[in-house]
């Protein structure tokens, strides 16, 4: 097992994620199988609990895991299942040494940081670095191991210890090490600096880097990388340029050019690399097919413009597997996508004057957009104006896609003003239980303990009888059942579905049970679906989403040509 450890150093937060995945990318293109292992450190047993606004994005996995929102980069760019113990944090750490020390394991020593939680570490990296994570069985040639944070922070030197053992555990030809870090321009300036600092505090750490990985604006000059070189003490060719690009999939390109591969394998003696990539999966060149698509976005002149409504755009990484499955689903439209973030709480009247202009602003992004969005979210804060949005959507024949609460905010809207149901609501959006509760609570989740406790992962859909008008079901392939992954609290109240049903609001797909709604579609309309399930946690760079990729077509006026293709 070879093992490619990501850092970064100077600032977090500055693509270390799409650095790690691109770097697997060019490996998978050679015909390695390859896994990934996201290092947190914060205490957290995962990210289920984390606010959107602070951590970003909770991903969910096939097995229920609450994950990190760069395993989410890891699924897309590989196109490989992960599971919950590729997210390593300090938390899952701890808990491990302590229920360990609680049963006796370590026979009365006393537990410290070194080298009991350090071996904790090593050997969970070992362990889940063999779990297969394609349908072969078969166990990965190579892991990328990404340590999150900013190398010196206190909550990493456990974690930066014990991969400086790990490196002579494993042998360090099956390691090396790509440490990311940021080149600022000032007045014009290329400052080298903060690398050198940062690659002097990992040396003195015990951690060598192969690669230095430079992240900024512009291409570096030669006398920067030069300069880079002799201080970091690495030569020219292992300083690489990651400079801000027109798309992020350019960026396993940027890496291929400057011979990442070449550098890693001699440091890994991988005598036997296929230095063309030519590896085929599912009968087409995995390589050729993603440069084609990056080829074909910068030549991209029609635009699609959709309606983002939400209530967590103050931060775009909130919601960045949407984002990511948009911009699939735009790549197979050949359509250059423009996403207006529309914060719901500014459709909401509002009687003061400093409201007014957000208000008539966000109405005008709503109005204007050529689809409208409603994604997943907790809680009661801005869902009138989501329900606003819908309402508008569905009289508009505006393309309307709506995830998870999406879909119960559809749910809400139809009762409303179809049914005529005025006080329909949600048991999550209000205090008191509402007299016609549209939306319930599900009897199986915990009301007290929030960790982990929602139907959570991979779970079937069964498209239901008559359906096959369905046209999201058209682009399943009329498929009988769908597996998509889950994460909620809160259902359609079945008691209302008859009538809801009866006014022609259609629940083309329920659970494998038949007593949960997970699609319903409009069938007089343009495009307007919601899935209680994610969707966008299955989309992948060359195989978007299905949801999304109708969602789009529809926004874009080619669905049908779509459908019949």
């Amino acid at each position: 097992m070879k093992y490619v450890v990501v850092s970064g150093g100077v600032i977090s937060g500055i693509g270390k994620g799409v650095i790690a995945s691109s770097t697997g990318l060019l490996f998978k293109t050679r015909g390695f199988k390859v896994s990934a292992i996201k290092i947190d450190p914060y205490m957290n047993i995962d990210a289920g609990t984390m606010s959107p606004l602070e951590h970003g994005e909770v991903f969910v996995l096939d097995d229920g895991g609450e994950v990190d929102l760069d395993l989410g980069n890891y699924e897309r760019y590989l196109n490989i299942t992960l599971t919950r113990e590729n997210n390593i944090t300090t938390g899952k750490i701890y808990s491990h040494v302590i229920e360990r020390e609680r049963k006796g394991d370590y026979l009365g020593k006393t537990v410290q940081v070194v080298p009991h939680i350090t071996d904790a570490i090593q050997e969970w990296i070992q362990r889940v670095a063999k779990i297969p994570v394609d349908d072969s069985g078969e166990e990965p040639d190579l892991c990328i191991v990404e340590l999150g944070g900013t190398v010196g922070d206190i909550e990493s030197a456990p974690f930066v210890e014990a991969l400086r053992q790990f490196q002579f555990r494993v042998g360090v030809e099956n390691f090396a090490l790509i440490h990311v870090s940021l080149v600022p321009v000032v007045n014009g300036e290329q400052k080298t600096k903060p690398t050198q600092v940062a690659v002097r505090d990992l040396r003195g750490l015990g951690l060598m880097p192969d690669i230095v990985a430079c992240r900024c604006t512009q291409k570096l000059e030669k006398p920067t990388t030069d300069k880079i070189s002799m201080f970091c003490h690495v030569g020219p060719d292992q300083v690489l340029v990651v400079h801000d690009l027109s798309s992020i999939y350019h960026v396993p390109l940027l890496l291929d050019q400057q011979k990442i591969i070449q550098q890693l394998s001699k440091k890994l003696k991988l005598e036997n690399v296929d230095l063309a990539p030519t590896f085929v999966e599912k009968g087409v060149c995995l390589w050729n097919d993603w440069k084609h698509l990056t080829s074909t976005h910068d030549r991209m002149f029609e635009t699609v413009n959709i309606a983002l409504v939400g209530k967590y755009t103050h931060l775009k990484d909130s919601y960045i597997s949407v984002i990511k499955s948009l911009e699939h689903s735009a790549l197979r439209c050949q359509r250059k996508l423009t996403i207006n973030w529309v914060e719901a709480t500014d459709l909401e009247p509002d009687a003061s004057e400093s409201n007014r202009v957000n208000f008539h602003k966000a109405w005008h992004e709503v109005c204007s957009a050529d689809g409208i969005l409603v994604p997943g979210g907790f809680g009661a804060r801005g869902t009138e104006g989501m329900i606003a949005a819908c309402k508008w959507a569905r009289e508009n024949k505006v393309p309307y896609l709506g995830i998870c609460l999406g879909l119960q905010i559809a749910v809400i809207e139809y009762a409303r003003n179809v049914l005529g149901i005025h006080d329909a609501h949600s048991e999550e959006l209000i205090t008191e239980t509402p007299q016609h509760p549209l939306i319930i609570f599900m009897p199986e989740v915990s009301k007290t303990h929030l960790g982990g406790t929602m139907r959570l992962g991979l779970r079937p859909t069964k498209f239901q009888k008559d359906t096959e008008w369905s046209k999201l079901r058209k682009l399943y392939g009329g498929v009988d059942t769908v597996h998509e992954r889950h994460r909620h609290r809160y259902e359609v109240n079945p008691k209302y579905v008859p009538d809801l049903e009866n006014a022609g609001l259609s629940f083309v797909g329920k659970d494998d049970k038949g007593e949960r709604m997970e699609i319903l579609e409009l069938k007089k309309h343009p495009w307007f679906v919601g899935t209680q399930y994610h969707p966008e946690y299955l989309s992948r760079v060359l195989d978007p989403s299905k949801p999304y990729l109708g969602f789009l077509a529809a926004s874009s006026g080619i669905l049908n040509t779509l459908i019949d293709n």
